[in-house]
């Protein structure tokens, strides 16, 4: 791993730039993706009105493929970050995005040189020894054209720059000529990646519908053996065809409405909400990268292992994109789909009104609650779009755990501490107070306090306190009864450190 964090740097994946389509109708046809009738399809907070298999349950699926095993072999490769409109065509299609990602981890990590590490052919790994007691199993002619009509639907409909350059094939040639509707040029597709010295991997996909970009991480803990997912709720850049954007200097106009003053996503505001299919294609790439890096390293070095968690902090705010971000987090949980424990699922919310936490508590997730600072005051100045006191936020949280199962009674409260601001030994008593009045509340509850140190983010006068001062902070709270945690920085070099997500590119 120090050979990679010496020669890491980011890759622009040119080569991952597939055109595509897919789609699923839930409520009413719409007459026309033109005009007026455009908004009776995609409402104001960027939901569509058709979803493509990756958010369909299995009961849904089932309907649409005619039959459970066949949505379930369909699963089966979503989960491996495979897509079954390729890995079933007639033509037993090839997925060239897998070898685009080898050789974009090779260059952005320079692995190939890696004393220790055994690295193989970028083209050589086979899908069809990881998808399990079903690999064997086929899809069938007739539920692979159902599967295509589901995407075909999805790209349709929700790939509305098409329709206005008229381009409404968009469809991705398989070898032999076939044409597929597919997951990358139909949903998004995966344009660049950075990876980090310790192994941190940021993602920027690039949305098909409407070439707004957005950005995950993949945290890999080594010495654990699994992942961290960092997903966003909230659309990023966009690009335009005829206008040229130099690398060394683009910005997006991000992500969340929340304006948290230390937050790079916070101060660039947002321009749409993901749909489900937009937050899970997030973690279907995620997985698609860790399993295509895994095969081009020996097993005995584990670069980036299998993601096995996942968390809702990154790009915008989860209570203004509620539906969506519920919907997705079943999908996540369902054993039959990703198959994650619902302890391995958080979503974290600023909580911009009391209301935020029995919405977002109906989903099979654990909660976290990004406070920042537990005076009025000071939290209003942190995050100015508060408008109810802690107390009333407490309060809504205690009622909304109250309800929850109790393995979904364990909540975080997150602290990003910046020096002189809210670091003092005053603020974390008063922290550990109002942790322990939660816990109080909610019988058989478990707070547990993630303290952030600041990532730089250009701020004139935020600074990182220093390690002496955070240590500190964190004893005052577990002395006063609250377990208590400092967050490792992870990913800062290459700004995809909490509260550093603003998808800028640098020149490979």
């Amino acid at each position: 791993m120090a050979g990679v964090g010496r020669l890491a740097r980011s890759v622009t994946c040119a080569a991952f730039g597939f055109h595509s389509t897919s789609h699923r109708r839930l409520n009413q046809p719409a007459k026309t993706v033109c005009g007026t009738a455009y908004q009776d399809i995609i409402s104001t907070d960027g939901n569509s009105s058709f979803r493509s298999p990756l958010s369909l349950n299995l009961q849904e699926l089932s309907d649409e493929l005619k039959g459970s095993g066949r949505a379930a072999v369909v699963w089966d490769c979503l989960r491996a970050g495979i897509d079954p409109n390729l890995y079933y065509s007639s033509q037993g299609g090839k997925d060239d995005s897998d070898d685009a990602i080898a050789d974009a981890w090779i260059k952005a990590t320079a692995c190939a040189i890696i004393s220790g590490h055994d690295v193989v052919s970028s083209g050589s790994h086979d899908e069809r020894n990881i998808l399990g007691r079903r690999e064997g199993q086929g899809l069938g002619t007739e539920a692979l054209k159902r599967l295509q009509k589901l995407m075909h639907d999805y790209h349709r409909y929700n790939n509305y720059s098409l329709r206005q350059s008229g381009n409404t094939n968009g469809q991705h040639k398989l070898h032999g000529g076939e044409n597929a509707y597919t997951i990358e040029n139909s949903i998004a597709s995966l344009s660049h990646m950075n990876v980090s010295p310790d192994g941190t991997t940021k993602l920027l996909l690039k949305m098909r519908k409407d070439g707004l970009e957005v950005e995950s991480v993949i945290i890999p803990w080594m010495d654990k053996g699994f992942s961290t997912l960092c997903v966003s709720m909230h659309k990023v850049t966009f690009f335009s065809s005829s206008t040229y954007i130099h690398p060394d200097t683009f910005r997006s106009q991000v992500g969340c409405k929340q304006g948290c003053t230390f937050c790079a996503t916070g101060r660039m505001g947002k321009l749409r909400s993901l749909t489900t299919d937009e937050i899970l294609v997030q973690v279907y790439y995620a997985f698609k990268v860790c399993r295509v890096v895994r095969s081009i390293i020996s097993t005995q070095n584990n670069i980036l292992p299998k993601v096995d968690n996942i968390v809702y902090m990154g790009m915008g705010e989860p209570a203004d994109n509620a539906e969506s971000v519920v919907r997705a987090a079943q999908i996540l949980v369902d054993r039959r789909l990703f198959g994650l424990a619902q302890s391995k699922v958080t979503i974290s919310t600023v909580a911009p009104n009391p209301s935020a936490f029995h919405t977002l508590g109906k989903a099979l997730a654990s909660l976290a609650w990004s406070v920042h600072a537990v005076d009025d005051q000071l939290r209003r100045r942190l995050v100015p779009t508060t408008k109810n006191t802690m107390e009333e936020l407490r309060c809504a949280l205690v009622n909304t755990l109250r309800t929850r199962s109790i393995k979904l009674r364990r909540t975080m409260l997150e602290v990003a501490l910046i020096e002189g601001v809210n670091d003092s030994d005053e603020d974390a008593k008063r922290l550990a107070a109002f942790s322990k009045a939660i816990m109080n509340d909610v019988e058989r509850s478990k707070v547990v306090v993630n303290l952030i140190p600041y990532n730089a983010i250009d701020h004139p006068t935020y600074r990182t306190p220093s390690m002496e001062t955070v240590l500190g902070f964190q004893k005052i709270v577990v002395d006063g009864g609250v377990l208590c945690y400092v967050r490792t920085t992870r990913g800062d070099d290459e700004s995809a450190a909490c509260g550093q997500l603003a998808t800028k590119r640098t020149r490979p």
